[in-house]
C-alpha cells in the first residue's frame, strides 16, 4: 500500500483501508467516453467563476483528461452526458416564466440525439450513463428523461433524498463558490486556542430553515453570533477563522457553499437540513468532523455545541483539516481533490 502522495488513515473515513484500494484501482482502470455532440455555451461548457463553479469546472477538466477520458467507447465504463444546467438556465429558460419546458426538451433533444446516433445508451437504458449539475435545478432536468432519473448516475449539490435522490446509485457533490475561479486565499485558519468565537453564521432569508435559526439565535448571544448582514468592514472569511463552528443551514435547496468555507478556514461545520447526503458519504464519515444538527433542535444549538469537550473539538478541527484536500480545487487536478473524489463516487456506482 504504498503511496507517494497520501494514504487515507483515521476516522474520518468509514474503511480507509478499502477506501484506498479502489482508489488506486480507478487510477489505474476507469475509464470515460464523453459525447462530442453540442455546441457551448449549453454543452461543453459551464460557469467556472460563481456558486455554480464546479460544473465548469468539472466539464473542463474531464474533457481535457488524459488518464480518464478515452475516445474509444468500447473501453469505457461510463459515459458523460457534457451539458450544464446553469448554462441552460441562462440560455435557454425564459427568465421568471417559472417554465421548465425549454430546459427538458433540450436534455430530451440531446439524449435522442446519442441514443439514436450510438448504441451505449439504448444498450444499458442510461445506467452506464452519468450527468452533472451543482445548479438547484440539476434535479428538475433529470426528469425529463425517465431513464436518466431513474438509472443514469445523477452527480448533484442537491442531493434532496425527498426529491428522489438515491444515494445508491446518485452522487453528491459539495457546492463551492469560486469567486475568481481559484481557491487562492481561501484555505487555511488558525489553530483551536486562536478562535474566540463558539459559532457563527451570516446570511440572508432563504428557504425554511434560516428564518427559524435567526429567530432564536440573531443577535441573541456573544458566543453564538448570528447575522443576517455583517456589520461595514467584517471579514465573512475572518469570522469563520476565528470561530469554532460554523453553521451551514440549508437555503431553499440542501447544499450550501458554507460547508466547504468552513472545511477550508478550518472551521467545524455544523450541518443544519432535512434529507441532505451530504459529499462523498460513502466514504467520509462526516459524524467524525462535522456535527448535524436537525431543525427542531435548533433553540438548543448553543447547549449542542458548548458540550462538546475541548479534547473532542481539537480531534474534529483535526480531522477537518485532514479531508480538506478532498473538497480543494486545483487545476490541473491534484491526486485525491474534488475532482478525483467525484470521480471516483461515480466509479464506485459503476462498480456496484
Amino acid at each position: 500500500m504504498e503511496d507517494p502522495d497520501y494514504v487515507p488513515v483515521g476516522p474520518m473515513y468509514r474503511n480507509a483501508n478499502a477506501f484506498h484500494r479502489s482508489y488506486l484501482e480507478m487510477e489505474k482502470q476507469f475509464k470515460i467516453f464523453v459525447y462530442k455532440e453540442g455546441d457551448p455555451p449549453v454543452f461543453h461548457n459551464g460557469p467556472c467563476k460563481s456558486i455554480y463553479a464546479k460544473e465548469g469546472n468539472f466539464i473542463h477538466m474531464v474533457e481535457i483528461n488524459k488518464r480518464f477520458r478515452t475516445g474509444d467507447p468500447r473501453k469505457a465504463h461510463v459515459f458523460f452526458l457534457p451539458f450544464s444546467v446553469a448554462m441552460m438556465v441562462q440560455f435557454v429558460y425564459v427568465r421568471d416564466s417559472h417554465d421548465f419546458g425549454p430546459i427538458k426538451r433540450t436534455v430530451i433533444d440531446y439524449i435522442d440525439v446519442v441514443a439514436s446516433k450510438y448504441p451505449y445508451w439504448n444498450r444499458s437504458l442510461g445506467a452506464d450513463h452519468f450527468m452533472l449539475a451543482c445548479h438547484d435545478w440539476g434535479p428538475e432536468a433529470s426528469f425529463a428523461v425517465p431513464h436518466l432519473q431513474r438509472n443514469s448516475i445523477r452527480v448533484l449539490c442537491n442531493a434532496n433524498t425527498s426529491e428522489g435522490f438515491d444515494p445508491s446509485k446518485d452522487v453528491s457533490f459539495p457546492e463551492v463558490n469560486l469567486h475568481t475561479g481559484a481557491i487562492s486565499g481561501l484555505i487555511g485558519g488558525p489553530s483551536p486556542s486562536h478562535r474566540s468565537i463558539l459559532a457563527f453564521f451570516a446570511g440572508g432569508l432563504h428557504g425554511p430553515i434560516r428564518p427559524i435559526l435567526l429567530q432564536h439565535w440573531e443577535n441573541k448571544d456573544e458566543d453564538v453570533k448570528v447575522h443576517r448582514y455583517l456589520p461595514r468592514g467584517v471579514s465573512y472569511y475572518d469570522m469563520m477563522r476565528r470561530s469554532k463552528f460554523c453553521i451551514c443551514p440549508s437555503g431553499y435547496e440542501v447544499a450550501s457553499p458554507r460547508v466547504v468555507e468552513a472545511i477550508y478556514t478550518g472551521c467545524v461545520p455544523v450541518l443544519i437540513s432535512d434529507h441532505y447526503v451530504p459529499p462523498f458519504s460513502d466514504v467520509l464519515n462526516w459524524r467524525s468532523f462535522s456535527v448535524e444538527v436537525t431543525v427542531r433542535e435548533i433553540p438548543n444549538l448553543k447547549t449542542i455545541l458548548a458540550s462538546i469537550s475541548s479534547r473532542q473539538y481539537i480531534r474534529m478541527q483535526r480531522r477537518v483539516a485532514q479531508v480538506r484536500r478532498h473538497f480543494e480545487v486545483h487545476s490541473p487536478p491534484k491526486r485525491y481533490d474534488v475532482f478525483h473524489m467525484i470521480l471516483h463516487s461515480v466509479w464506485l456506482r459503476r462498480l456496484n
